[in-house]
């Protein structure tokens, strides 16, 4: 087990939780509910790696509990492990049916706690490094198109949820075709690497960077205002530039640049991310076809705004 991972454990009495995180304390991250109300809020909040939970609580039994984290979409994915006196077969079949993942009986042992504890902790590690390697490109190590789709399906219901808005910008790398004409598709792939660093540098932590597609990658930006995201998509474009990648084709002499389109909405229940995706691309294709390495945007209203 690693320490950075965490564990939530559930049990009314105050001895059965020093008991439990005196056995796993060495080796996890232990946070503590007194309650199955108190669980399930700091499950919500803190995202445990796994659960531990008392079947017999006043109030809120684990069962109830339980049925609770598996409809909530925050933390219907969170393992659990239920911890009983209880020694009624009956009792484990429905903890196990309702998607348990294991099932103790007290009295505890401490091998056999920490034991179970750390399998299904380290296959919790298998399974997020699994996620992991199935959301990013293999190329440029950004999200992927996957990726990119929950991602923003996610804070698209988040901005409607808290009335704010959203920035989608997509990207593309501007003759590139011809780029990988002269210098064949090795030197194109580091120049896809070497831009891809540059836009994931520029976004940091402010949102998600994914290749959307061959030379193509896609900006998320939540709550981001539209004067806030043409900000960071000019600093993406002037960061590419400098990269000062020379190229001599028949037809383009120059520098690899970018070109840049973007949307900015609010959205209500009505919006349709497909249509938002599709107002950032058109404005791609206009800033394309005026010229390359520019910002074009749209905002509520239908307004266009260019930026060099």
């Amino acid at each position: 087990m690693a320490k950075e991972q965490r564990v939530l454990v559930i049990d009314d009495e105050k001895i059965n939780l020093k008991i439990i995180g005196d056995m796993l304390n060495d080796d996890v991250h232990i946070m503590m509910a007194k309650s199955g109300e108190q669980g399930i809020r700091k499950a919500i909040e803190y995202q445990p790696d796994l659960i531990l939970l008392d079947v017999v609580m006043p109030e809120m039994d684990g069962f109830e509990t339980m049925s609770r984290l598996r409809h909530n979409v925050h933390t219907s994915s969170i393992p659990v492990i239920f911890i009983t006196a209880l020694n009624d077969a009956s009792h484990e079949e429905k903890a196990l049916l309702m998607g348990a993942s294991d099932y103790i009986q007290k009295p505890l042992h401490t091998n056999i706690v920490q034991a179970r504890v750390r399998l299904h902790l380290e296959l919790v590690k298998q399974r997020k490094l699994l996620e992991q390697l199935a959301n990013i490109d293999p190329l440029t190590a950004l999200a992927n198109r996957r990726k990119y789709q929950d991602v923003i399906a996610h804070e698209w219901q988040k901005a409607i949820y808290n009335q704010d808005c959203i920035s989608l910008l997509v990207i593309d790398i501007d003759n590139f075709k011809q780029y990988n004409d002269c210098y064949g598709h090795a030197t194109g792939d580091t120049v896809l690497k070497q831009v891809a660093a540059v836009l994931a540098n520029q976004v940091a932590d402010k949102g998600l960077v994914a290749r959307y597609g061959g030379e193509e990658f896609v900006i998320v930006l939540p709550s981001s205002s539209q004067q806030a995201s043409v900000e960071i998509a000019r600093y993406c474009m002037q960061d590419v530039e400098s990269l000062n990648l020379l190229y001599n084709h028949e037809e383009f002499n120059g520098k690899v640049t970018v070109s840049v389109g973007g949307a900015t909405k609010k959205p209500k229940d009505h919006c349709d991310i497909d249509e938002f995706f599709n107002m950032a691309d058109e404005m791609l294709s206009l800033a394309k076809k005026s010229g390359k390495n520019k910002v074009l945007w749209k905002v509520a209203g239908d307004i266009n705004l260019v930026t060099k």
